[in-house]
This record gives C-alpha cells, structure tokens and sequence, in this order.
C-alpha cells in the first residue's frame, strides 16, 4: 500500500483561479479591486522570499499589493504610525505585517494594533476569539489550508479522530478550532503529552507542525490516516548529494508515512501553496465584508 500524494500546488492553484474570477467579477460590477498591504520590516532572507512570492500571487489574482518594506532600525511607533495610516485607507482591504519582528518591536502589539476586519492572518485577538467562539471571523491562513487539503481527501471530516501535534497560536489552536468546526473529535498534542506514538495512531486526520524534521515516524501512524505535515525545515544533504546543500524536508519522515498512509501532503509543495490561496482568498472576503457585499462565491 502506498499513499495519495496530496497535490497542494494544483489545489491551491485551481482555488486561486477561483478567487481571480472572483476578482473580475468585483471589478466589472461594483468597481472594486481588492487590495493588500504587506509590511516587511528588515532583510530576513526567508521573510523577503515569502512578501516576494505572496506579492506576485496577489498580481497573478488581479488584487492591489501595497508593498512597505521598512529598515531593521524601525521602531516600534513608526511601524505603529503606518498600521493606523492602512487601517484608514479605503483601499487596503488587508493588512499583513510579516513576522518575525525586529527585538525592539512588541509583536503582540503591532497585532492588536492591526483593525480586526483587515487582519488577513487572521492573529487579531478578536479574530481568535470568535473563531473560538464559532463565530465568522478570519482566520489564519495555514490552518485553513489545512482544513481545505483534508477535504479534498474526506467529504466530511464530522466524526473523524483528528490530532494536532503542536499548540502554537499561529497552526495548532486554530487548526483544532476548525477541525471542531467540521465536527471531527479533536486531540492537541504537544511536548508533554505521553505516549505520543499511541496518541497519533489513533488518527483518522493527523496533522503535524512541531517544526522537528521527520520526527513523526511511520510506525506512529495509522494504516490509511490522512496526514497534513505543515512543518518546513532545512537539514543538512544527505550521503552522495553535493556537500553543503540543504533538504527541506517535513515534520513526518515521508518515506515511512507514505507506505502507511491513505492520503499525506508533500514538502514542499504540500500546504506552502496553499497558505498563499488562502490569504487571498482572506482578502476577498475582507474586501466584500468592508463593502456590504455578499461572502464571494469561492
């Protein structure tokens, strides 16, 4: 037995065809391109591939980028100053400040500083708390791809034994909040829990963001489980490959997973494209909520 290859690239690019036919539609009937603001403060090498790659997704749809790219130096009043300026400006319909920030900058407060319906991320308190609470809200991006790639595989999740492993604010909390939603039994997994192995074999849906390489071995899997590895981490070549090149590998050591698994998403090229998708598709919404206009039909 082998697994299905969770295709993330093709998912994520058929729902960015989507979303950019939504777009055309806005435009043509009311007038409306949604736009976005990406913040980069400083020249983290990773932080500016990743505004580069969500910069031209954002053209790719027919949306508005509005790049600010700010010094290492910037402090945490000036960077402040600008969220308030796109907070009041009609045409940024999302605000996304990309992290990590510089140590003189409160992250926490640049979040909260960020107005909840433009928080395309989906980090703004008051986003975490209706997702908590069930109630509409938008949500982080890597989650719901999360959630969107599963159901590629499963019609519906309701009733399914779904684990995280991991408990951060930015993909396990919100992955289990939406998992919730779509009425699966839902374990949070994490550095204290006993008997991890045992915990994760008892997965239908297993989804893995720990951020150790290939700590998820095959044995820890259940025969025909859904695996979403969200990990991405850079190890060092492997014996006969050129010296002084890195792998990326996942969280799940893959060769083991996919003789167990029924279906297990790939690194790269597993959920990366599809946390791009959906900040579009975060925006769409934002743009059509900000305008009185219907949920967009993606």
């Amino acid at each position: 037995m082998s697994a299905r290859i969770i295709d993330g690239k093709n998912i994520a690019a058929e729902l960015r065809g989507k979303i950019a036919r939504e777009v055309a539609r806005l435009k043509s009937a009311h007038g409306l391109t949604p736009g976005i603001a990406v913040v980069l403060v400083g020249e983290d090498p990773a932080s500016s591939v990743y505004v580069r790659t969500k910069s031209k997704a954002v053209a790719e749809a027919g949306m508005r980028a509005v790049d600010r790219k700010l010094p290492a130096t910037t402090s945490e009043a000036d960077l402040l100053a600008l969220i308030a300026a796109l907070n009041a400006d009609a045409s940024v319909n999302g605000i996304l400040v990309q992290l990590p920030l510089p140590k003189q900058i409160d992250a926490q407060k640049v979040i909260a500083a960020i107005a909840p319906e433009k928080d395309v991320d989906g980090f703004h308190p008051i986003n975490v708390g209706r997702l908590a609470s069930g109630l509409p809200s938008l949500v982080p991006c890597t989650p719901m791809g999360c959630v969107l790639l599963a159901k590629t595989v499963h019609a519906s999740l309701a009733g399914m034994e779904a684990v995280v492993i991991g408990r951060s604010n930015i993909v396990g909390k919100p992955v289990a909040q939406l998992l919730l939603a779509e009425n699966a039994t839902v374990t949070i997994a994490h550095s204290k829990t006993r008997d991890l192995p045992a915990v994760c074999r008892r997965a239908d849906v297993l989804v893995a963001a720990i951020g150790k390489p290939e700590f998820v071995r095959g044995d820890w899997i259940k025969p025909g489980a859904t695996v979403i590895d969200v990990g991405i981490n850079r190890v060092a070549a492997q014996e006969g490959e050129k010296a002084g090149k890195q792998r990326i590998v996942g969280d799940v050591a893959y060769d083991e997973a996919y003789k167990v698994a029924g279906a297990i998403t790939p690194v790269p090229g597993g959920v990366g494209p599809m946390t791009i998708a959906c900040l579009l598709l975060n925006t769409l919404r934002a743009a059509c909520a900000q305008h009185g206009l219907p949920a967009p039909l993606v």
